[in-house]
């Protein structure tokens, strides 16, 4: 499979409403998507968003290392999914964010050309191991905002189905941050209800965030401390806890993931396709996760459009359980870029949703022309 041509959309799209988290405020999603032509004519589409304080990677960044990597990507035979990302891998040093990008693009021609969808293939791959049978994943609803909003939200998507949750916190005093907690989990019970800090308590403050009685109806906290502490320092958090530990920022990998699974430093961990560099290893990430009974929870980032969510959820079908449910993205944007964009269907994503050959979605062209983001402009080669 040879790549004829490459084209690269830089979008900006808004998002209903500002997302509050702990260390930035976002008002839009700036993702980018990108378009491979193969030999014989088929398209294949893959999209991964900005997130300088998780991969390091801005929009001018990433749509550096993607041209570069389109670039060199053209004389290439891509004949097995196995080896995509040695071969990215040998083109450019680090960059997981664009190296996803195309990663899934090629997933998706190839798996268009082989006729199967993308979460087909993937169950494929553990020919002979029992899977379980997924038909819906149960999606996750972040909750933010005055305490009043909170509320109201949480009633509101609750009726609509929602059963999985995510509290942002971080931002505020610790004290008032087991306040909300508290009040949501009251309100919420028997629910599957997490926080996430990305990374901005102190060791101490996590400690006696997860000791704290307000605390106690949470089924996991995720990224407490910084993804810059110590293995030890994650450790003796997850002994301390009462409260399951997930890890987001510090998992890029299975080689993380290994390396805290031997310390006893985590209960479950976040996959996102741009923190591993593509669906492939995130892929294996969650396999090493369920052969060693930990959780899964997997997520895009805030917030990537249906492709990305597509490619997503496909690990889930194909792995066949995600206890801590799936953040899909796309429930936050103001519109998304495809004619048939991914819905919750009473809280869940069900499987008829990804029955197409490929990644399982396919962009509209006038309306990735139309979010292109100001001051940017489509790369074609």
């Amino acid at each position: 499979m040879k790549i004829n041509q490459a084209t690269i959309f830089p979008l900006s799209i808004p998002l209903i409403e500002p997302i509050k988290m702990a260390k930035e405020l976002i008002v839009d999603a700036k993702t980018v998507l990108l378009c491979l032509t193969d030999e014989e004519g088929r398209q294949g589409w893959g999209e991964a968003s900005v997130a300088p304080l998780m991969t390091g990677e801005t929009l001018d960044s990433l749509l550096a290392s993607l041209k570069y990597l389109v670039e060199k990507a053209r004389s290439i035979e891509w004949s097995d999914p196995n080896l995509f990302a040695k071969s990215s891998d040998a083109i450019l040093y680090g960059n997981p964010s664009a190296k996803s990008c195309l990663e899934m693009a090629l997933l998706d021609l190839y798996t268009q050309k082989h006729s199967i969808s993308l979460w087909k293939y993937l169950r494929s791959l553990n020919a002979g191991a029992v899977l379980t049978e997924l038909t819906e994943i149960p999606l996750l609803r972040m909750i933010g905002g005055a305490p009043e909003k909170e509320m109201a939200d949480a009633k509101s998507f609750r009726e609509a189905g929602f059963k999985h949750w995510k509290i942002k916190v971080g931002s505020l005093s610790l004290e008032e941050d087991l306040r909300r907690v508290q009040l949501l989990s009251d309100l919420l019970e028997g629910d599957i209800i997490s926080v996430d800090a990305n990374g901005a308590m102190s060791l101490d403050d996590a400690l006696h965030f997860c000791i704290s009685p307000q605390a106690r109806k949470l089924s996991f906290a995720e990224q407490l401390i910084s993804a810059d502490s110590s293995v030890n320092d994650f450790a003796l958090l997850k002994a301390r806890s009462p409260i399951a530990i997930g890890l987001d920022e510090s998992i890029h990998g299975s080689a993380e993931i290994m390396e805290l699974m031997k310390a006893n430093a985590l209960n479950g961990a976040s996959l996102k396709l741009i923190k591993t560099g593509g669906v492939m290893e995130a892929w294996s990430c969650a396999q090493i996760l369920r052969k060693n009974n930990l959780q899964l929870n997997l997520a895009c980032k805030v917030a990537e459009t249906s492709l990305s969510g597509a490619a997503t959820a496909s690990i889930g079908f194909a792995v066949g359980d995600v206890p801590w449910g799936f953040s899909m993205s796309n429930q936050y944007l103001r519109f998304d870029i495809c004619d048939q964009p991914l819905t919750a269907q009473r809280g869940h994503l069900d499987l008829a949703q990804l029955n197409a050959t490929g990644v399982g979605v396919t962009p509209n062209m006038d309306r990735v022309k139309d979010a292109v983001a100001q001051g940017y402009s489509i790369i074609q080669y």
